[in-house]
């Protein structure tokens, strides 16, 4: 009896080893066939693995109902498929759960679940959540309004590199908004975005150097900035470059 005990455990085991490596090619497979934009395949293989709870799987699911592959679009299903991967700590799927109602797209607004769900993806370094996160706090949507901890948020997001946070990030410290007022740090984080490519960081990185706000004025520079945001198709940016340039 006692030999016959380990045997069994050991069944068991190479039994749930084998059913785990035919899951995780299923999954394989089907992210395959989604990447191929073979979405009916995908959907077919995927809808199994979610039901068995996998929470790659359920993600996957909630993202083909929102978008309509390979099935109707149903946003009440990709919340449900998206709620239970959140559930089990998929970022991804806490990331888009949160925005669907933070947008309210063809969803009911639900600001307090956006917030609930943004923070659960942000504490996992996810930056757009950490970005959004930020915003919400900026703005007092679903949660108190604190810009102090809008400012932590958009600084999160920021040192990853996201560069909508970077521009919010210079803005904040612009301004004196959840911080202490501090031009040279704003000239910093409008730099990093700008030299990106964001327009709206290179407009204003710009008007630093014509005002000579937290960086020594430099019409060269503020030339420069200028002109990469006007030929981003920047209004203001032209305007001011036409200003700059008959001086």
């Amino acid at each position: 009896m006692r030999r016959f005990i380990p045997i069994v455990c050991l069944g068991l085991v190479i039994v749930g080893l084998v059913v785990f490596i035919n899951m995780n090619q299923d999954y394989q497979r089907a992210v395959t066939a989604h990447e191929e934009q073979n979405y009916a395949t995908a959907f077919e293989l995927f809808k199994p693995l979610a039901e068995q709870g996998d929470a790659k799987a359920q993600y996957h699911l909630g993202l083909m109902y929102a978008d309509g592959e390979g099935v109707e679009q149903d946003y009440s299903e990709a919340i449900q498929w998206y709620t239970k991967a959140a559930e089990q700590g998929d970022v991804q799927a806490q990331f888009n759960l949160g925005s669907l109602y933070y947008r309210g797209n063809r969803v009911e607004h639900d600001y307090s679940k956006a917030a609930q769900w943004m923070t659960k993806a942000a504490e996992q370094g996810l930056a757009p959540a950490q970005l959004l996160l930020g915003v919400i706090y900026a703005k007092g949507e679903g949660v108190e309004q604190d810009k102090s901890k809008a400012v932590q948020w958009y600084t999160k997001a920021a040192e990853q590199g996201d560069t909508q946070a970077q521009l919010l990030l210079g803005d904040m410290y612009a301004k004196g908004e959840g911080v202490a007022q501090d031009k040279s740090k704003a000239v910093e984080w409008y730099t990093k975005a700008a030299e990106q490519g964001l327009v709206d960081a290179q407009f204003n990185l710009g008007n630093m150097y014509i005002k000579g706000e937290g960086v020594a004025q430099d019409k060269s520079k503020a030339v420069e900035w200028m002109t990469k945001a006007a030929e981003q198709g920047n209004a203001e940016a032209q305007k001011a470059l036409k200003q700059l340039n008959t001086k």
